[in-house]
């Protein structure tokens, strides 16, 4: 049904209660997302047996690609439907069919391997669906729900979901491949998530542009209080997408998320790999992907939260600050990775945890940033757009050109060469600086 979120309340939306699904929400998201990238060593071994291995890699990294196609094509269809419709029904909806095709993912359908290995792929396309329906919807939300100035530290616990259930979802895939087999831990997953989307259904609807410092002139004492209007939604078309082309900050921010999520992505993707081919052995009783998780888990954490406060509070002495903090960390997160390509395991975990910190540290930053230089009325289409750029030419083409590289000339190879994307991303990203406080004020003052 269509949002009707400009009639008056009878009761005020509880923003840490949004808050706190959406970041279980995300939780889930991500857990499903490396449960594939923990067991494809035994995916790759029983549906691709025979064929050569830069062939099987390259073929088992378009899962991750088949997933991120769907994802980012349907991501702006479903943010524009999300500036019009109520947001949290389309949650739902996206939840349930993720978890759902997740589900169907280790089905085994009693085929050859051939066409057990592409409707593996079918199911992946689907849960990019559902999680379509989710991704751009999220963040503007939350951006309705909080002011700017607590914008970053909320964005960084929202999107501390990400380090911490990409962690759950390498643990969660090991130790169910090594007690059941690789297809049921895709199936550990589809209850919580069907009931997440259950409990979206259930939420109210916050009002668009609710927290915005100039959307509304003082209220006069003598009149009685009546709510502000939400901004209407833009006009449907080309136009709009244009118009935040137009803006520096979401372009610099877009670009260097891109290199990030390029690298990220195909780093992620094959780690467990890299793992499993340099015989790394267990450590204090856990798996090596188990400890990959571990790491992941806590060195993601920290460096999320650590880089939304830091952004908020250098936010009053440097106007870019969420530009600052993002650029430097990626730039030094490129040695890190060289660093655990050529260092023996264990001393190598020392260069993963650093890496895997500057990796995630922009991450409160730059979607604050998203939220922040994009008006409510266009703010779920702007992160649709975003989703549909970083992934077209990040994550979704970097798995299997990891996989090709890594099977031609090895993963030392493979791994540098996607790496070196860090240094351009965190480039664009200084480059943004000079215009994040112009382009802010605009959104804050409506003008």
């Amino acid at each position: 049904m269509p949002a009707t979120e400009g009639t008056a309340s009878p009761k005020p939306v509880n923003a840490n209660a949004a808050l706190l699904l959406l970041l279980a929400i995300n939780l889930f998201n991500y857990i499903d997302r490396q449960v594939l990238a923990a067991v494809e060593p035994e995916i790759r071994a029983e549906l691709l047996p025979d064929a050569p291995e830069d062939e099987a890699r390259f073929w088992m990294g378009l899962l991750s690609t088949a997933f991120l196609v769907s994802y980012m094509l349907l991501a702006p269809v479903f943010g524009w439907l999300a500036d019009r419709w109520s947001r949290w029904l389309l949650v739902g909806i996206g939840v349930i069919l993720w978890s759902l095709a997740s589900g169907a993912s280790g089905v085994s359908w009693g085929v050859g391997l051939a066409a057990a290995y592409w409707l593996l792929l079918i199911t992946r396309c689907f849960v990019g669906v559902g999680e379509g329906a989710y991704g751009p919807i999220a963040p503007a939300m939350i951006a309705d729900l909080y002011p700017v100035a607590k914008r970053g530290q909320v964005m960084a616990w929202f999107y501390a979901a990400i380090p911490v259930g990409g962690a759950l979802g390498y643990t969660l895939g090991e130790v169910m491949m090594r007690q059941f087999g690789w297809r049921e831990a895709f199936y550990a997953v589809v209850a919580p998530g069907v009931l997440l989307g259950v409990w979206a259904f259930c939420m109210r609807e916050p009002p668009r542009g609710g927290t915005r410092t100039g959307a509304a002139p003082p209220p006069n004492p003598e009149l009685p209080s009546q709510p502000s209007p939400p901004p209407k939604p833009a006009k449907p078309g080309l136009d709009q997408y244009l118009a935040l082309l137009r803006i520096p900050s979401y372009v610099f921010n877009t670009l260097g998320m891109t290199a990030m999520t390029f690298a990220i992505g195909g780093l992620a993707y094959w780690m467990p790999d890299f793992l499993n081919v340099n015989q790394v052995p267990d450590i204090f009783g856990m798996g090596p992907r188990t400890f990959f998780g571990v790491i992941t888990a806590l060195s993601g954490l920290l460096a999320t939260i650590a880089g939304g406060l830091l952004g908020d509070w250098l936010r009053p002495r440097f106007s870019g600050s969420y530009f600052l903090v993002s650029g430097i960390a990626l730039i030094l997160g490129f040695p890190m990775v060289v660093g655990f390509v050529f260092t023996p395991f264990p001393a190598a975990w020392i260069f993963v945890s650093l890496a895997v910190f500057c990796l995630f540290f922009n991450t409160g930053p730059t979607n604050t940033i998203l939220a922040n230089v994009t008006h409510p009325s266009v703010r779920a289409s702007a992160f649709a757009l975003n989703i549909l750029v970083i992934h077209a030419l990040g994550d979704a083409i970097s798995p299997p050109i990891i996989g090709y590289v890594s099977g031609r000339f090895g993963q030392q190879t493979g791994f540098i060469t996607v790496s070196t994307v860090m240094l351009v991303g965190g480039v664009f990203w200084l480059m943004g600086m000079r215009y994040l406080q112009r382009d802010t004020d605009r959104v804050e003052t409506g003008s």
